[in-house]
C-alpha cells in the first residue's frame, strides 16, 4: 500500500509539472513530450509519468498516437466550437447563480478584480494578466456556492488557457472595459441579463480563438498523424514555438 501511495504521489507531481508547463505556454501546441526525458528530469520511473500523461490526455490537454508518442493536443475547429458550447452552458449557469446568491462583499470584490484585469489587458506581462483573468472567472464560479460547477468550469478553462497562450496580444477591437462591463451586468440582480452578457462574452472569445488558431487547424489537417519531436521540425510547418513575455 505504501508503494501504491508513493506512485500515486509521484504521478500527481508529474501531472502538476506538465500541466503547469502547458498552461504557461512552455510546452507548445504540437510539441512532443518525451516520457524518458521527463522521467529522468523528475527522478521518477516511467509508471508515474505515464499515469500523469494519461490523465492529461483524458482532460484533452495531450494526445497520443501509436509509435508516434504523446504531444500537446492541437485542436481542430470542431474541438474549439465544442469547447465553447460547453463553456457557455457552464458559465451562463454560473452567472445566473452569481446574480442571485453573491453577497455585496463578493460583488465589490469582483468589480475590483475586473478593473485590474482590464487595466492589464494591454500590458506586456501576459502571465500576470492570464493569472488574474483565470482568478476572475474562478471567483464568479466560487460565489455560486456550487462546488461541482466550480470544478467543471476549472477544467474547461484549462483548454482555454492553452489557446490563450497563442493569443499573445489582445485584438485592437477589444473593449478596454470588457470584463468590467460583464461583471457589472452580473451584479445587477437580473439572471436573464447576466446570462445574455455571458453568451455575448463567450461568443467574442470563440471568434477570437478561431481566428488565431487557424494556422494550427491547417497544420492538424495537413500533418495530423505526424508528431514533431523537435522545435526545429515544428518551425518547418510555419509555426514558431510560443513564449509568453
Amino acid at each position: 500500500m505504501r508503494e501504491t501511495a508513493e506512485a500515486s504521489s509521484l504521478a500527481s507531481e508529474a501531472y502538476a509539472v506538465v500541466r503547469q508547463r502547458i498552461l504557461r505556454g512552455e510546452l507548445v501546441l504540437g510539441q512532443v513530450i518525451s516520457r524518458r526525458k521527463l522521467a529522468a528530469e523528475l527522478g521518477m520511473s516511467f509508471l508515474p509519468v505515464s499515469e500523469a500523461l494519461l490523465r492529461l490526455e483524458f482532460e484533452g490537454l495531450l494526445e497520443s498516437r501509436p509509435r508516434a508518442g504523446t504531444r500537446v493536443r492541437i485542436p481542430s475547429l470542431e474541438d474549439v466550437k465544442g469547447h465553447y458550447v460547453v463553456r457557455e452552458a457552464l458559465e451562463v449557469q454560473a452567472a445566473m447563480l452569481f446574480s442571485v446568491v453573491a453577497t455585496a462583499g463578493e460583488r465589490a470584490e469582483l468589480k475590483k478584480l475586473a478593473a485590474r484585469v482590464d487595466a492589464l489587458s494591454m500590458q506586456t506581462d501576459r502571465i500576470l494578466y492570464l493569472n488574474l483573468h483565470l482568478k476572475l472567472h474562478r471567483r464568479i464560479a466560487e460565489c455560486t456556492r456550487c462546488e461541482t460547477l466550480c470544478d467543471a468550469i476549472e477544467k474547461t478553462h484549462a483548454l482555454a488557457t492553452i489557446w490563450f497562450c497563442v493569443m499573445r496580444k489582445p485584438l485592437p477591437t477589444d473593449s478596454p472595459t470588457r470584463h468590467q462591463d460583464l461583471v457589472e451586468t452580473l451584479c445587477g440582480n437580473d439572471p436573464l441579463k447576466a446570462a445574455e452578457a455571458v453568451r455575448e462574452y463567450i461568443a467574442v472569445g470563440m471568434q477570437h480563438t478561431i481566428e488565431v488558431l487557424e494556422p494550427y487547424f491547417k497544420m492538424r489537417k495537413a500533418n495530423g498523424k505526424t508528431f514533431y519531436r523537435s522545435e526545429k521540425k515544428l518551425r518547418k510547418t510555419g509555426l514558431e514555438p510560443l513564449t509568453i513575455n
